[in-house]
């Protein structure tokens, strides 16, 4: 079945918060050519570290948005994470803050976010995984959650405010779809509870480089190195770390300390939302993305 021309006529029914799934056989969006899993064995046999950028969908508006994720495919992402805008970012710092209220200021909502997904999706060269708060997917329920990712061609999805034990049929239904559930911890969990984490992640481990929000740092937490030690010891699962990372000796220490995957959000976000024009902004990531990029192996 073709995917029809205005393919957001077959999601209003799905997400005006009814209780009701999309029936399965509609038709999805292509998704990348390489899984989540796939792109890391990619990434291990060149020996590489993956860059892993972060916007917020709909910053400073939609199109701007669409422009980014090609921008940031062709300048070497090789995973895109995309957050969905929610008025109540607990774990995010006042950069990304910000963006989330800019692009609920401009009426952007899930709807237009995975239609706009489902147009550009195909032509990216890397998976997308979209970030969200719990509220958002149980506002529409976990099965019309998951179909409409999977219409929109998302590989992956991370929820950071819902809790290890609570992930249960989040996961299932995400599995079922295809949909890798990224999960994360910090370099304070406790190692017990760690490996219980680090089992159940799809894809890749999310490791958060210190606690409290997102945001730019100075510097690196040198805990990070520690962790990241450990758990080469004990898994060969990818390991990714996030927050606070805004410059490129940053992600070259990373690389040092032996992350398999270097997520860069705020500094991005920032750049992208905040400068004067959407044209300036896409000019400035490309740039900064680059030398990101060109300070990884």
């Amino acid at each position: 079945m073709a995917l029809p021309t205005n393919h957001s006529l077959l999601l209003p029914a799905l997400l005006k918060g009814s209780k009701t799934s999309i029936n399965p056989s509609f038709t999805i969006s292509p998704k990348s050519p390489l899984t989540i899993s796939e792109t890391f064995s990619r990434l291990k046999k060149q020996r590489k570290v993956g860059f892993i950028p972060y916007i917020t969908a709909g910053d400073p508006d939609l199109c701007t948005t669409e422009k980014a994720l090609r921008l940031l495919s062709s300048c070497g992402a090789d995973l895109i994470e995309v957050g969905l805008p929610y008025p109540d970012p607990i774990l995010d710092g006042p950069v990304i803050q910000a963006s989330t209220i800019r692009a609920l200021t401009n009426g952007v909502n899930f709807q237009a976010i995975i239609s706009m997904l489902g147009k550009v999706v195909p032509e990216l060269s890397c998976p997308i995984i979209l970030f969200s708060y719990y509220n958002q997917i149980m506002k529409i329920n976990q099965e019309s959650f998951m179909s409409a990712l999977n219409y929109g061609g998302i590989q992956g999805l991370i929820v950071p405010d819902l809790p290890f034990e609570d992930i249960g049929s989040l996961k299932k239904r995400a599995n079922k779809k295809n949909i890798d559930l990224v999960l994360l911890a910090a370099p304070t969990t406790s190692n017990y509870r760690l490996k219980a984490i680090v089992d159940a992640s799809d894809g890749f481990l999310y490791l958060v480089s210190t606690t409290g929000v997102t945001g730019a740092r100075s510097n690196l937490n040198s805990q990070v190195q520690f962790r990241l030690e450990e758990l080469k010891k004990e898994t060969s699962k990818p390991i990714a770390v996030g927050f606070g990372i805004s410059k490129p000796e940053h992600v070259k220490q990373l690389s040092i300390w032996g992350a398999n995957g270097v997520i860069v959000g705020s500094a991005i976000v920032k750049l992208l939302g905040e400068s004067k024009s959407s044209e300036e902004g896409l000019r400035l990531v490309e740039t900064f993305t680059k030398s990101l990029t060109s300070a990884l192996p």
